[in-house]
């Protein structure tokens, strides 16, 4: 409903009807494959078959029922996240695209998918056309119960929002229209207004973070120009930490002299008090709020916290017109002084056309370094690509120039929430096209760990949050040098650093595991983390998932130690991946499924295995538990099932394979993860393992299976997720299946399948090549996931026969090669007639 409603406010905002926008794209899609002659000649000059690749990105998806998308305005992993805020209880993001919630204010900060508190939703502005019964300044409803209101709703029963990137509109019940558009440290508002209206009004909140935990706040207003300035301290949303956050206001209006307040105040709750200027004009209290009011009241928020509190201004209406007051928001980690330099330096001259059309200009090209030919595709398949693409680059957040913490000149990035979802799949994507963010992001970690003496985990508005794996920021720093260790050090990224952080991670325990590190002393001596070991530096929990991502973490750093040619820590950290097998029991049986037999489960000190039932924490859980973070939980495994952790050894699937009894029993339990519905599409632990069938032989079954999770998970819709989008963990992960390519971190390889698509070209801007997966006699793809023209039957590389069809080199991507698939309806098709066409294990001599 809402994608209908987004390509009419796009062909409205481009000039041109949804018409002509398909029209466009049928032209291009009827050009013909064969323009490109030669190997070499095609991946340097691809065809641009989506001109305009914000076009198809449809902003609210996954924006209701638990995707938790941010649908506002943002630039490319900047750090204002400008968006409308609800009072619903989904809304981590701010935004629900169901019409029954209100609006309840539009914040500067957010983050995209996240579960957890929710977070951020930082210094909401709020627009009045008329105050209670007599339209005064007094009668105006500042807090959020007061000024909650509905947004109008279309004829199809959804709400009259619309978006594109850099850009969200909104038309609210009280005919109020609000556009927002931002820079990466400034958002600007405008707020239009009916002609009729006398005074036009404009609430500040300072207090309302997403979920009230402000403290220590502090306000100014200047009388004159209305200019705001102030901040409090707030809570980290997934962790124990706390957070200063601070901002700066100023209001112009558009077409017309604004001039000075008519009226200005400060507000407790619902109390503007006229002629104020600071907050200390106000009877406000932290630990004493609820001894000033009754018990009840939604004024005060209890002991500890602070009331709603925040500024009001009446401005003068256009005289000659429809009025339309502009707001600029800066936001700072700092200062309200720094809050107020970025603003003015980013949006000098209010010009919210000129600031929407870079940021969609910005967008346009990052997202159009991919293309895809859309010829005999679905048009939702194409707009789900793009906009899965999309969603990757709003996480991690460019706080560079805002770290409270130390000065640096290195970037400083935010919002890795969490690198345990991101890790899979979110920085290989990047790697395809966008290497020079990614080697921003790895310096700013390894300042991190510089300063902090970790990679960091799990982190959200400069503070420290939990983690939820193992030191996952190891195969993220190690996927950048093993993807791009002969370019490092020209983009800024020095392999030494690098490697001494992965080697913090790997050899020094911190003080407390659950934020920073690995609990690593135990996981030295013995191989695993025991189930019955109580240390002071952290919970004692998910033993045998941190054991699997402990293992993974060490293999990424063999690979950076190989390439700078340690070759003793090379071999050491090999050997300490394969300390998965610890913890795989080969006398499990899963009940009533004889021939289903051996599972990661939990051990203790001593060596001897307890037992954690394979079913746990799946639908079908006998005892219906949960695997979330809790330390009481000591069954073993952090949100996901036995059966699903015992596939996770994506270094050594051959090793897995061996341990399960063979490819044929191999195959034969990932069928019954399948379809006993033990396959999770809502959590990263099952991200893998459609294809995992690629180490079996069977990669015609990796095909069908990974179309067949689209299908049933994924669409355009606002309900077009399974679960968060995580930090864009679920968009990369679509992506790279409709893209036809599943990527395992810190080797350079990518599982093969075939795409959705007749071709698909990746840009490097930083190799300057292009290269081209072109899907040979394509015939469009199966609705339901099943069957088709769509196995890959064989492979060439610059007209080559290349010897997989299973998986595909790094070096293709980095010399800009072309891709040649041979497609085929035989779901029997294998990996080639070598050895050496399955995909590289470990235990097998890959990645020697």
């Amino acid at each position: 409903m809402l994608l209908l409603r987004q390509a009419v406010s796009l062909g409205a905002v481009l000039g041109y009807s949804a018409s002509i926008l398909c029209a466009e794209t049928s032209a291009n899609a009827s050009a013909p494959s064969s323009t490109l002659a030669s190997a070499a000649g095609e991946s340097s000059s691809s065809p641009v078959f989506i001109k305009d690749a914000a076009s198809r990105v449809n902003m609210f998806v996954g924006t209701t029922n638990g995707g938790h998308v941010f649908p506002g305005a943002t630039l490319p992993h900047g750090m204002v996240k400008v968006g409308m805020d609800t009072d619903s209880p989904g809304n981590h993001a701010g935004y629900d695209a169901n019409p029954i919630y209100n609006a309840t204010g539009f914040s500067q900060l957010h983050d995209d998918g996240t579960g957890g508190a929710v977070p951020l939703s930082l210094f909401k502005l709020w627009p009045f056309a008329s105050c209670g019964v007599g339209n005064t300044f007094e009668e105006c409803q500042a807090s959020l119960d007061g000024r909650k209101t509905l947004r109008k709703v279309l004829a199809d029963g959804s709400p009259d929002d619309a978006a594109e990137p850099g850009y969200f509109s909104t038309n609210l019940s009280t005919d109020i229209r609000v556009e927002l558009t931002s820079t990466r440290r400034t958002a600007l508002h405008r707020y239009t207004f009916l002609k009729a209206t006398k005074t036009p009004r404009i609430v500040v909140d300072i207090t309302n973070d997403g979920i009230r935990s402000s403290t220590d706040p502090v306000m100014e207003l200047d009388p004159d120009t209305a200019r705001v300035t102030g901040g409090a301290h707030f809570e980290a949303s997934f962790g124990p930490g706390r957070y200063h956050a601070f901002t700066c206001v100023d209001f112009k209006g558009e077409g017309y002299d604004l001039g000075p307040p008519k009226e200005y105040g400060a507000w407790l709750a619902d109390f503007p008090v006229k002629q104020t200027v600071t907050l200390t004009q106000l009877y406000t209290s932290e630990s004493e709020s609820r001894s000033i009011w009754p018990k009840e009241s939604s004024e005060c928020m209890g002991p500890g916290f602070i009331d709603e509190l925040g500024a009001l201004f009446t401005f003068a209406p256009n005289p000659n017109g429809t009025t339309s007051i502009l707001a600029r928001v800066g936001v700072s980690f700092i200062s309200s002084e720094q809050a107020c330099a970025n603003a003015e330096a980013e949006i000098p001259d209010f010009d919210f056309e000129g600031v929407r059309s870079a940021a969609r200009a910005q967008w346009s090209e990052l997202l159009g370094r991919v293309q895809v030919n859309p010829s005999g595709v679905d048009p939702e398949i194409v707009d789900l690509f793009y906009s899965s693409l999309y969603r990757t680059h709003i996480s991690p957040a460019d706080y560079t120039g805002e770290n409270p913490h130390w000065n640096s000149t290195e970037p400083y990035f935010d919002s890795f929430y969490c690198n345990w979802d991101t890790y899979r799949t979110l920085y290989s994507l990047m790697a395809l096209h966008d290497p020079a963010t990614f080697a921003r992001i790895v310096r700013g970690m390894l300042n991190i760990q510089q300063h902090e003496g970790w990679l960091p985990e799990c982190r959200g508005a400069t503070a420290k949050q939990y983690i939820q794996g193992g030191s996952n920021g190891d195969p993220i720093v190690a996927e950048f040098f093993v993807k791009f260790h002969e370019h490092a050090q020209g983009l800024g990224v020095d392999p030494n650093a690098l490697y001494q952080a992965l080697l913090a991670d790997a050899e020094l325990q911190p003080p407390n595991w659950d934020l920073q590190g690995r609990q690593i002393n135990i996981w030295k001596s013995l191989g695993y983390i025991p189930s019955d070991v109580w240390e002071r530096s952290g919970t004692n929990s998910k033993q045998v998932s941190r054991t699997l991502e402990y293992a993974f973490d060490d293999f990424t750093i063999s690979q950076v130690a190989k390439i700078l040619g340690h070759t003793r820590d090379a071999k050491k950290y090999a050997q300490r991946s394969e300390n998965f097998v610890n913890v795989w029991n080969p006398n499990i049986t899963f009940p009533g499924q004889k021939d289903i037999v051996g599972f990661m489960q939990p051990r203790f000190a001593n060596g001897v295995f307890n037992l954690t039932d394979p079913r746990h924490c799946s639908i079908h859980d006998p005892l219906h538990s949960t695997c979330f973070l809790n330390a009481q939980n000591h069954d073993g495994f952090y949100e996901g099932a036995p059966i699903v952790y015992s596939q996770y050894a994506p270094h050594d699937t051959a090793r897995l394979i061996e341990l399960q009894g063979g490819d044929a029993k191999f195959v034969s339990r990932l069928n019954f993860i399948f379809d006993q519905d033990y396959f999770d599409s809502t959590d990263e632990p099952s991200q893998q393992i459609p294809f995992m069938y690629h180490y079996a032989n069977r990669p015609g079954l990796s095909t069908q299976r990974s179309r067949q999770v689209i299908a049933e998970f994924y669409n355009t819709s606002v309900n077009g997720l399974p679960g968060n989008d995580d930090s864009g963990a679920m968009g990369s992960y679509v992506a790279f299946y409709l893209a036809g390519l599943y990527p395992l971190p810190a080797t350079r390889q990518f599982l093969l399948s075939s795409p959705y698509f007749p071709e698909i070209s990746f840009k490097n801007p930083v190799l300057n090549t292009t290269t081209t997966i072109r899907a040979n006699g394509f015939r469009g793809n199966p609705k339901d996931g099943t069957g088709g023209h769509v196995f890959v039957k064989s492979v060439k590389v610059n007209g080559k026969a290349w010897k997989s069809n299973c998986f595909i080199e790094w070096d293709a991507f980095t010399s800009g090669a072309l891709i040649e698939l041979e497609l085929t309806d035989d779901i029997n098709v294998p990996c080639g007639a070598s050895s050496d066409a399955l995909p590289p294990s470990l235990s097998t001599g890959g990645y020697d």
